[in-house]
């Protein structure tokens, strides 16, 4: 039954966000002047979805002879074009991949190009050029991005030594061993020639410790754990020794030469969700974030990734974790009475932690919204099998780290990455402290990888596909999984989540 009701509910959603969108090429409609695109962005919001598509693509294409460019892009991308003709898919397919190649965009490209797999009606000229475009896009993903971090002082060797500066005592000691004991089972199980020693960060000041750190010819520190120290660190011009910082400083960028940093970033996975459910079709959103630091850190990361893809946020609600979840959730979902009103939402954002994620869907079901989509960040999973507690989470997507979702990520457990430190760790830890554990393996793998940084980007690691930004941060792109029967299972396909199966 919540199947057939979800299917239908998707429909409806499509409908309606066709009807709010954007397009492109000739046609009248209802004799709008040719020279007032916004008034026909207006107009559609009125019409049908398919005569809508039809206005908005009319809008996007006088956008594009007016030389607004990024908002004749909006508008094309904005649009199904599953609701066009086929004469007007071709039309919208040559402006939209015009306009992406123009703005270095070749993953627009190659969706406006896939109208080539359709065997539409078109003349040989605009196959060509399509054809041409697509082409192009393809070879544009296939170049390697040029990396501006260098480390000249370790091109061309091995690394042979490092130390690892963490602290054995304070508020962040428990995180720093669960890492430790991580980095130092995993060099065990590689049987590799590399001298792994370890430096007590609590004792020492940053500068103490690169001194102690040259004293044992180190050539890579990695550490500090501490944000304000990386903050410290990356404000500098450079730092002695080539690092790898196991956080994210505060500021803007690292501005710091030699200085490489990586960690469980919930803001890139906020991010990443933003990405996803704008890629799924969704353009107007709530969002549910608790009301503390935390909270809004990664609150303004999926709003400012959200918005910068063209999205709306209808509610934004900053929850009490210990308060009632019904009352967060009338409000996100614009409850009247006791029936949720989704005539401007289209899913819904969750960042919330196990206890309080699973009240959240029965709570929707309660208010009649039982197949709004939900996006969520790992953090509601415990990542454990508990199937019974979990099933209030069925159909909730979110990401995870491979080794916390191998089925859902690769397959199954032997084909993760370093699946052999997985089984020795699986079988030993905590599930609470996993993530660390997957953390302080992939320290240890980026650390070697310092004298040909080209490998850093685009590594398959335990904490996701791990890429090198151009300012020395690492970030990651996880695997996402939904929730069946209470258990993670995989989601391979774009708009998975809004098909019946």
């Amino acid at each position: 039954m919540k199947q057939s009701l979800r299917g239908l509910l998707a429909a409806a959603l499509v409908a309606f966000l066709v009807a709010g969108c954007a397009t492109q090429s000739p046609s009248v409609v209802d004799r709008v002047p040719d020279e007032d695109p916004g008034q026909l962005l207006s107009q559609a919001e009125q019409q049908a979805p398919e005569q809508a598509a039809k206005t908005r693509l009319e809008a996007a294409d006088i956008l594009a002879r007016q030389g607004e460019r990024e908002d004749a892009f909006e508008a094309a991308d904005a649009i199904d074009e599953s609701l066009l003709s086929e004469e007007d898919r071709v039309r919208w397919a040559l402006l939209f991949s015009e306009l992406a190649r123009a703005l270095d965009e070749p993953r627009a490209v190659l969706r406006a190009t896939q109208v080539l797999d359709d065997e539409l009606p078109m003349q040989a000229n605009q196959q060509e050029t399509l054809a041409e475009r697509q082409r192009w896009a393809r070879e544009a993903l296939d170049q390697p991005r040029a990396i501006s971090v260098a480390l000249p002082e370790l091109e061309g060797q091995q690394i042979r030594r490092i130390v690892v500066a963490l602290p054995e005592s304070g508020p962040l000691s428990s995180v720093a061993d669960t890492i430790a004991t991580a980095m130092r089972q995993h060099h065990d199980v590689k049987g590799d020639n590399v001298e792994l020693s370890f430096l007590d960060a609590s004792r020492y000041s940053m500068d103490e410790l690169y001194d102690r750190a040259q004293q044992m010819n180190a050539q890579l520190v990695i550490g500090p754990l501490d944000k304000d120290q990386v903050t410290q660190l990356e404000q500098r011009n450079s730092v002695p020794l080539p690092t790898l910082a196991l956080n994210y400083g505060s500021s803007a960028s690292n501005q710091a030469q030699r200085l490489l940093q990586y960690g469980l970033s919930a803001e890139d996975e906020a991010r990443q969700a933003a990405r996803r459910a704008w890629q799924d079709g969704h353009r107007q959103m709530s969002m549910m974030v608790p009301d503390n630091g935390w909270g809004r850190r990664v609150g303004e990361a999926f709003w400012n990734e959200w918005q910068g893809q063209g999205g709306d946020i209808t509610n934004a609600v900053r929850y009490n974790p210990d308060s009632s979840v019904s009352n967060a959730v009338k409000t996100a979902l614009n409850v009247s009475g006791e029936r949720a009103r989704l005539s401007n939402i289209d899913a819904l954002f969750l960042l919330a932690l196990p206890e309080y994620a699973r009240q959240v869907p029965p709570t929707m079901d309660y208010y009649y919204a039982p197949n709004l989509p939900i996006y969520a960040t790992s953090h509601l999973h415990e990542g454990r099998l508990q199937t019974r507690l979990d099933q209030d989470l069925n159909e909730v997507m979110f990401v995870d780290i491979p080794w916390q979702i191998p089925d859902a990520a690769v397959g199954g457990e032997e084909i993760l990455p370093f699946a052999s430190t997985y089984q020795n760790l699986r079988d030993e830890s905590d599930a609470s402290m996993f993530r660390l554990m997957a953390m302080g393996v992939d320290a240890y793998e980026l650390a070697i990888r310092f004298s040909n940084l080209a490998e850093l980007d685009g590594l398959n690691g335990s904490t996701g596909t791990l890429y090198l930004g151009d300012d020395g941060r690492i970030y990651r792109e996880l695997p996402w999984a939904k929730f069946q029967n209470g258990v993670p299972s995989p989601i391979l396909m774009p708009n998975l989540s809004n098909s019946d199966e």
